[in-house]
């Protein structure tokens, strides 16, 4: 790297920290590849000439919107939008014969969560290759709901999973606008166009209608579960599906996963479902991201196209208002 470049870089910053002193706005610098595709990565390989056949491990991270992820001087991709381009780049490939899921994840909305397992779902349908889960230090909530829709699910023994359930997090400020003598006033269309706004305290009708929804989209949780977990008593499931976690060795006695073991167990497990003998393990990633093993991808965030400079709020201090969620908030 010259000196010309460093000289020049420095200048960029201490003109867009001057900009960013001076009001709204934001300058950024990033570094692109020129080709944004995903790449394939061989992982592991089994030994011998002409080793065709792959499994494809596809990694869920963090926390499941159908937004960038963002933090401090970064963005990086959409899950739902990675998700479906890495499940479309298994499809494609004849030689993919099945796929592990890695789950590390404490769930995410309602509408991300349902994407991505109708997206599961129908990859499953079109191409009939064998889907693993493969929890690793969390799987809850939409995780778990995920994890539902695969063949199978293996958890490794300090995985914390569960979390079945639907949440609207809100709140009110009400209490302290009167205390500081600010009044919010509404001119709105109909009685609940403010519904759960934080500008005054729910109103007992807000608070029943919004429940209807909660409970609505808790029952599709549980017939989710219902339908991928079969040896999941019925009756039970209810008193389980209270949003309380479990650790692998209670997830395993009530039937909510198959299997506990690592994500190597789960290759092996994929690679019996398949049918296959020799193999190639392969995982897909940006590029200029390099990924030595099988967690390489783990908690990888930006994926390596992140901003060298980025004046702007961060994201976690930008309020998304209220949404419903499939999230052990806890995990986050």
């Amino acid at each position: 790297m010259s000196m010309r470049f460093l000289l020049g870089l420095l200048a960029l910053i201490t003109i867009s920290l001057f900009i960013g002193g001076c009001g709204a706005g934001a300058f950024e610098v990033r570094i692109i590849p020129d080709n944004l595709e995903l790449d394939e990565t061989e992982i592991k390989r089994d030994r011998g000439m002409f080793v065709n056949d792959k499994i494809a491990v596809i990694d869920i991270d963090g926390v499941m919107f159908n937004r960038p992820q963002s933090g401090f001087m970064k963005q990086g991709d959409n899950p739902v939008s990675t998700f479906l381009e890495k499940l479309d780049k298994a499809a494609a490939d004849r030689k993919v014969k099945a796929v592990v899921l890695r789950l590390n994840s404490p769930g995410g909305s309602v509408a991300a969560t349902d994407i991505m397992y109708h997206s599961l779902m129908e990859f499953k349908k079109k191409t009939g290759k064998p889907v693993i889960a493969s929890m690793m230090d969390m799987a809850c909530s939409g995780a778990y709901y995920l994890a539902c829709g695969c063949d199978g699910i293996i958890a490794q023994p300090s995985c914390v999973t569960g979390s079945i359930g639907t949440i609207m997090q809100t709140f009110s400020v009400a209490g302290t606008m009167e205390k500081i003598g600010v009044k919010a006033v509404a001119i709105k269309s109909g009685k609940m166009k403010d519904m759960a706004s934080p500008l005054h305290d729910i109103r007992k009708e807000e608070q029943e209608l919004l429940q209807g929804i909660i409970d609505d989209f808790y029952e599709q949780f549980l017939d989710v579960v219902k339908n991928g977990r079969e040896g999941v008593d019925k009756n039970r499931l209810r008193e389980l599906a209270d949003g309380r976690v479990f650790t692998a060795n209670q997830a395993l006695k009530e039937n909510l996963i198959d299997r506990i073991g690592y994500t190597s167990d789960g290759v092996a497990w994929a690679k019996e479902m398949a049918g296959i003998n020799k193999f190639r393990t392969v995982i897909y990633h940006r590029r200029q991201s390099y990924k030595p093993n099988i967690y390489g991808s783990a908690m990888n965030g930006s994926n390596g196209i992140g901003a060298l400079v980025n004046i702007e709020i961060p994201d976690w201090l930008n309020s998304s208002g209220v949404q419903f969620l499939y999230l052990w908030q806890s995990g986050i």
